[in-house]
């Protein structure tokens, strides 16, 4: 069994109260009512011979119904979450308007062994945070990518391509 692959985009943008990410908060009724532990770089799995930075862009587009940013991207590389998928991300500076986003949907039945099967969106929404912020609300398996990115902003690399 080959193991499941994610990809995905972390958007980050510089203001006048430093850096902030754009996290997406998952949907569906499983997650309707958290907070905490329910936010997400999007993202979404593939398969090889399927690039991951290929797969990073069409996700994003699917998931929040509009097209990727234009690069620089800057490689903040892979992590294994607890569920034992492996992720891969880039960073991308961009500002995004959260209310445009139109996000893409998944079915599923609902409630659990109705035989009703109803559509939800994959994000339900979108926000801009704090990296501490956003650190207290992702999936935890997630938050090294923030710590990476802080690394990318210290030594000065910012986006150098990729």
């Amino acid at each position: 069994m080959t193991e499941k692959r994610s990809a995905g985009l972390l958007l980050y943008r510089r203001g006048g109260n430093g850096v902030e990410v754009l996290l997406g908060h998952m949907g569906g009724p499983l997650w309707a009512r958290r907070d905490a532990g329910a936010w997400s770089v999007p993202k979404g799995e593939y398969v090889p011979p399927e690039e991951a930075r290929d797969a990073a862009r069409r996700e994003f587009e699917e998931e929040l119904g509009m097209p990727p940013p234009e690069g620089p991207y800057v490689p903040l590389g892979e992590t294994r979450q607890a569920n034992g998928k492996v992720v891969t991300v880039w960073a991308v500076e961009s500002d995004l308007a959260p209310e445009r986003i139109v996000p893409g949907t998944f079915e599923m039945e609902w409630p659990r062994g109705s035989g009703a099967v109803r559509s939800f969106p994959e994000i339900d929404r979108v926000a801009w945070f704090a990296p501490g912020d956003a650190a207290e609300r992702m999936v935890k398996g997630q938050q090294v990518f923030l710590e990476r990115l802080a690394d990318q902003l210290a030594d000065g690399a910012g986006p150098t391509g990729g």
